[in-house]
Parts: C-alpha cells; sequence; structure tokens
C-alpha cells in the first residue's frame, strides 16, 4: 500500500465526486496528496474526502481477498475502460490484470434464459476464447453465467459485478467469481466492498462491460432489458453489436430479434463475430452519453483566483453547453488558465462540465 494509492482512494470516494472532476483535479494539482489538501477549501466544504482509516480499511479488507486496486492513469488500468466519458477512478480487481490487456468481445443475455440459449452462449463463447479473444459478461444468472463457463474451457473471462467484490451476486455464483479470478481471468468491481445488489449499480456495471469490449453479443434479450442497456452503450462507445437471433414466439427473444431488424449483425456461429470484429475500437464513439452530476452544489461566491478572469467567463456561459475551445478562443486567456478557472467554478457548483469538452452554467450561477 503506498501513499499515493491511499491518497486515490480516498480522492475517488468522496461523496459527490465524479470521475470528470477527479481528473481535472490531478491535472490542476498535480498530485492526489494536493489535491486532498485544497479540496474542501476549493468546493467550499462541499466536498469532504473520507479520513485515511477507512481507505487504510478498505484497502486491507481487499488485500485479504486477494485483490488490489487499479487507479485510472496509472500502469495496469484497462486501457478500453479509460476511453469511458466516466471511467471509474479507481476499481477492484480479482484475479490476473493480464486478462484486461487482450482483445474481447462481451456476450450477454437474459437472466431466465433457456436451455438452448444457454448452451449457445456457452459454445459461442468458447469458440471465441479458442481464437483467443477474452469473453467478458456481468456475472448474472443465465446467459452471463453460461458465457463464463464456456470461456472458461478455452480461454479467459473477464466479469464486471455490481457489487462489492466481497459480496458475490447472485449468490450461487460465488463458486463462479472465485473459480474465474482463480484460473487466469478477472473479476472487477467499481463499487466498495461491503455493496449490496442495488438496482443503479446495474447500468454502470453494463457500462464497464462494454466498455472493455470490442463488440457486444446480445443472446436472448426481452425489450427494456438490462442486457438492451449494454447494447446500448457498446453503440454510444462505438463498439460493434451484434445478435442471436431467437425464436419470434419466445418473449426472451424481442429485444435482440429486434436489435437485428435496427442493423446489429446477426451471429450464428464465432465466424459471424470474428468477421466484423475490429482489430480496435473506432476512433470516437457515435456519442456520449450524458454523465450523472456530482452531488448537487449549494450557491457559493466567486471561487479562489483573478475574480475578473472568472466573471469574464462566467458572461461567455449560459444554460446551452459551449465547447471549452470556444471559451478560450473568445476570453484570449490560455488554455491552462481557462481550465483552472473552470475547475474552481465546477467545485464551487457554478459551472458543469459535459460530454465532448463541453461546459454550461448551473443553476446556481
Amino acid at each position: 500500500m503506498t501513499a499515493d494509492a491511499l491518497d486515490r482512494l480516498r480522492l475517488a470516494r468522496t461523496e459527490g465526486l465524479g470521475s470528470q472532476t477527479f481528473q481535472r483535479l490531478l491535472a490542476r494539482f498535480g498530485s492526489a496528496a494536493a489535491a486532498l489538501e485544497a479540496l474542501p477549501d476549493f468546493s467550499r466544504g462541499r466536498l469532504i474526502p473520507p479520513p485515511p482509516a477507512a481507505a487504510e480499511r478498505e484497502m486491507a479488507a481487499l488485500a485479504r481477498l486477494g485483490g488490489r486496486f487499479l487507479f485510472l492513469g496509472l500502469s495496469g488500468y484497462p486501457p478500453l475502460l479509460g476511453t469511458l466519458y466516466d471511467p471509474p477512478p479507481a476499481i477492484a480487481l480479482l484475479g490476473e490484470p493480464e486478462a484486461l490487456t487482450g482483445r474481447a468481445v462481451a456476450i450477454v443475455g437474459a437472466r431466465n434464459a433457456s436451455a438452448a440459449g444457454r448452451r449457445l452462449a456457452d459454445a459461442l463463447a468458447a469458440e471465441l476464447a479458442a481464437e483467443g479473444l477474452v469473453i467478458t459478461s456481468g456475472l448474472a444468472r443465465g446467459i452471463d453465467s453460461a458465457a463464463h463457463g464456456g470461456a472458461m474451457r478455452a480461454g479467459r473471462t473477464v466479469a464486471v459485478v455490481a457489487t462489492g467484490l466481497d459480496r458475490p451476486y447472485p449468490p450461487e455464483n460465488a463458486g463462479l467469481q472465485a473459480r474465474i479470478a482463480a484460473e487466469g481471468g478477472a473479476v472487477l468491481a467499481e463499487a466498495p466492498l461491503g455493496t449490496a445488489p442495488l438496482a443503479q449499480h446495474f447500468p454502470r456495471r453494463n457500462r464497464i462491460v462494454a466498455a472493455l469490449s470490442l463488440g457486444v453479443v446480445v443472446v436472448e434479450a426481452a425489450q427494456r432489458s438490462g442486457s438492451l442497456i449494454t447494447a446500448r452503450l457498446g453503440l454510444e462507445m462505438g463498439r460493434e453489436l451484434f445478435a442471436v437471433p431467437g425464436n419470434p414466439l419466445d418473449l426472451r427473444c424481442r429485444g435482440s430479434n429486434d436489435l437485428i431488424r435496427q442493423g446489429a449483425h446477426l451471429a450464428e456461429s464465432a465466424a459471424d463475430v470474428l468477421e466484423h470484429l475490429p482489430a480496435a475500437p473506432h476512433d470516437r464513439p457515435l456519442f456520449s452519453p450524458r454523465p450523472e452530476p456530482d452531488a448537487a452544489a449549494p450557491a457559493a461566491p466567486a471561487p479562489p483566483g483573478p475574480p475578473g478572469e472568472a466573471g469574464q467567463l462566467i458572461e461567455m456561459l449560459g444554460a446551452a453547453p459551449i465547447a471549452v475551445d470556444e471559451v478560450v478562443r473568445r476570453c484570449h486567456l490560455s488554455p491552462s488558465a481557462v481550465q483552472a478557472i473552470l475547475l474552481d467554478l465546477e467545485l464551487a457548483g457554478r459551472v458543469e462540465m459535459l460530454p465532448g469538452n463541453r461546459v454550461a452554467l448551473t443553476g446556481q450561477a
């Protein structure tokens, strides 16, 4: 346990501090330690990091499980995961970090999958793993579990869970989670240890499954299912989308069949996936999802720094987002000065940073 790792974990676990603010704080202050020291004053007491003892306990507990943390911006962090708009600042890992560096494809689908669907997911995962691909999924019942099992027969698999690593879910997959970690694969969790399976955590899990993969294969998905969320997120990130055709009379196949009608690649075998899977992800996602906002901030006075320059920037901004590059062109300040002032304004709750390096005033401005 290094002092920098402890500081990064404290910063990552600060309630109300999002991934983008985490990155801007490190860029502004140069280290997690300096960011932690400045944070209470810069945020007017809105953002209070947890005490060092809390982070030490979490690190020690993860180490007892045989795990470790990977931190955004440091070696070992999955490169594709870092391309998210809101990559997890800290992610817990059980197993082999090398499993996160190979070309990967996600296989997801219904929890209440048919026997035929589970067999197909198992066989497809085994065939793709035999071709050297890593299979990612969400460790759920049904298709996910079958995909993990098939992948382990021929290669590696990565499971992303929505709970803490000490709370396997579903409980009957505790053995599968342990096997994945012990047999050359990896299990990842964004949530802190002790986190229970809450509904709001599963879409965040799904975005990680999609981000780690070059493509997403959907096997048996009902309409409005979690698997379709993973498919949508994959498209937003520019990933290839595949769907296995199913019985049109089976409600479990309505969503996956709709994906094919909407242009997803039809996948009946590993060859169908390999034919369209890129060597690397597209340069740009089709569009980025709007991030979840950090905790609401009370109205605050102008942040520290030259009030004239901060006021100048505020006058240029409105409720409609504008590119930060455009702000730089209009105000004649250096890019570094603009970024510093915008960080101050963001921490004061007066501006909101949006996808595509855009900025807009909040209601507090």
